[in-house]
């Protein structure tokens, strides 16, 4: 089809209100996410983007995403991720910022705050809705991780 027979009307840019997000999608415990962008919805073919929202002094259970790559955008809240064999690493995130989950990466996000909610965007690098939840005995006290990227080296 070429872009002279599309019917950019229909075919074009799709505005999804933030109230008419699906929460029909896989779910891991202690979390809500909603789809606004997949294929169903809007004929995506290579990403899936929704939200995601932890109640206060929450916690998801240990999951991973198979071979999907997934970035998270923190809109509020503080956002404490664990992650490895025994979610054995910690780091936090806060308004603003970016966290981004290689494949097959055990995981678990955490609400750091007591009174607020943790609310998210996440993108994923395909349609396919996966969610591994694990059973994972997690240690005790993970060791902390600076968010250092290799580009900009803290001194």
């Amino acid at each position: 089809m070429t872009s002279e027979e599309k019917n950019w009307k229909s075919d074009g840019v799709r505005i999804i209100p933030g109230d008419s997000l699906d929460q029909n999608t896989p779910q891991s415990p202690g979390m809500t996410r909603a789809a606004a962008i997949n294929h169903a919805r809007v004929g995506a073919q290579k990403i899936w983007a929704g939200t995601v929202r932890i109640e206060p002094n929450a916690k998801t259970g240990p999951h991973h995403h198979g071979s999907l790559e997934s970035v998270i955008y923190v809109i509020r809240g503080r956002a404490r991720m664990r992650w490895g064999e025994h979610l054995e690493y910690t780091a936090e995130a806060g308004p603003g910022d970016f966290i981004y989950i290689p494949p097959y990466v055990p995981h678990q996000e955490i609400n750091a705050l007591t009174q607020d909610p943790l609310e998210c965007v996440i993108v994923r690098s395909d349609q396919e809705a996966v969610v591994v939840n694990l059973d994972i005995e997690a240690v005790e006290k993970p060791e902390a991780v600076a968010w250092i990227d290799p580009i900009h080296r803290s001194n």
